[in-house]
């Protein structure tokens, strides 16, 4: 099973920075594929960013691109997501998770615990 510890979530205001790490195990973390996504009640689950294992590439939906870099860390198997000039709507419960397939055709098969970020207005 694989397991997770998501950090760096908060409240901060718009135009503010935050950085969320994930750190997971019980997994072969360099190969992994690791997705980012988001969560607001009443509105669908959004996948904001992901990055492939192996070599590293990175996605991003639009609605965070030029904003959000996500990257990797393999030695601490940890994965991090930097969110600059965030924006009121980038209000979720955001959720660390890994997938069989690479970005491209990603879907998440294990779900962190999920870790709150608001940006007030």
């Amino acid at each position: 099973e694989v397991q997770f510890a998501e950090s760096g979530g908060g409240l901060v205001q718009a135009g503010g920075s935050l950085k969320l790490s994930c750190a997971a195990w019980e997994i072969s973390f360099e190969d992994s594929h690791i997705g980012w996504f988001r969560q607001t009640p009443g509105k669908e689950r959004e996948r904001v960013s992901c990055i492939d294992g192996g070599d590293g590439q990175t996605h991003y939906a639009d609605s965070v691109k030029g904003r959000f870099t996500i990257s990797k860390d393999n030695a601490k198997s940890t994965v991090y997501l930097q969110m600059d000039s965030l924006k009121p709507e980038d209000t979720a419960v955001y959720y660390c998770t890994v997938g069989p397939r690479g970005c491209r055709y990603f879907y998440p098969m294990h779900w962190g615990h999920g870790i709150q970020v608001t940006v007030s207005s």
